[in-house]
């Protein structure tokens, strides 16, 4: 079997590849896949080679790992059954071809546990899951208080902001960008230039801003938190004597775990938590070089689409 991938060859150079895919095992499923999503925080430090040392980094490699697709080939110990809709989060079937984190293929084959089945009803928007259950890691953790101030309004700071509304909570939304301050639905979106808060005993960021800690630490209470939840390129540092003063905890988010996977697509299910207003650009796989690019660089793109169906 062939797939056509998306293929990070070095730094800023990607094409569209025909690649080898493995014959499948019993505990395998094959996914064509319909929908893949581009990454604006991992996706873009792999593409732009500020990626930090990570496990299975190098190049060339396929990246993604927000796919959505139907199985078209399930092992025989498998529970799934071909047409199913599945969310993927990535895989390693590409044999020299590195699959960091590989969801951006035409075709994948993956251990069938690493496959979640979604409602139909979903269909491009299950690409977001990925983004909603690193959200609800984000600020779940038992013994953690729910985030009082979220620093960017990108689709993770966004699903942070719904899930925290959902938990009762009003959270102020720091964003810098004036394009990117609609879409709030019961919380505020500021400029932080005009907030004058510096008690703040929980701030979540996710600006992916390694020079941001000195600025937050300075609006936090004493013994408050800072939650990590971005990717960094650069390392981050931060002034000890005001951090000292207050207490300061700070925390990084890791990845999500599947059972979150699975609390953040049974919320969508039921309609608590809305999936809407997200993907706001979609492109071919033909003219995957001009999405990333337009991914990484225009303000107004929050999420972009790349769907499979129409590819060559």
């Amino acid at each position: 079997m062939n797939a056509q991938a998306v293929v990070v060859e070095q730094p800023q150079r990607l094409q569209l590849r025909e690649l080898q895919l493995p014959e499948p095992g019993e505990n395998d499923l094959v996914v064509d896949i319909c929908w893949s999503g581009i990454s604006t925080g991992t996706e873009k430090l792999l593409w732009s080679g500020r990626m930090p040392s990570f496990p299975g980094m190098g190049y060339p490699l396929v990246p993604g790992y927000e796919s959505v697709g139907r199985v078209a080939q399930a092992g025989g110990s498998t529970n799934f059954t071909e047409g199913e809709l599945v969310f993927v989060p990535g895989a390693a079937c590409f044999g020299e071809v590195r699959g960091l984190f590989g969801g951006a293929a035409s075709r994948v084959v993956v251990p069938a546990l690493r496959a979640l089945r979604i409602p139909e009803t979903f269909g491009e928007r299950g690409t977001l899951l990925a983004l909603a259950a690193t959200a609800y890691h984000a600020y779940s953790v038992p013994g953690v208080a729910s985030p009082e101030l979220i620093v960017g309004h990108g689709v993770l700071g966004r699903m942070i902001a719904r899930l925290v509304v959902l938990a009762g909570g009003r959270p102020v939304v720091w964003e810098t960008n004036p394009e990117r301050r609609t879409g709030a639905d019961g919380y505020e979106v500021i400029d932080p230039r005009d907030d004058t808060r510096s008690n703040y005993r929980s701030i979540c960021d996710v600006s992916g801003d390694a020079a941001v800690l000195d600025q937050l630490i300075a609006r936090t209470a004493p013994t408050g938190e800072i939650v990590l939840a971005g990717f960094y390129g650069d390392p981050l540092r931060f002034d000890f004597a005001p951090a000292f003063m207050r207490e300061v905890r700070i925390r990084v988010a890791a990845q999500w775990r599947p059972t979150e996977l699975l609390a953040v697509r049974d919320l969508a299910d039921s309609g608590r938590l809305s999936l809407d207003g997200l993907i706001t650009h979609r492109s071919t796989p033909g003219e995957a070089e001009a999405a990333y690019r337009i991914a990484f660089s225009d303000s107004t793109c929050l999420k972009m689409i790349l769907d499979w169906r129409r590819s060559p």
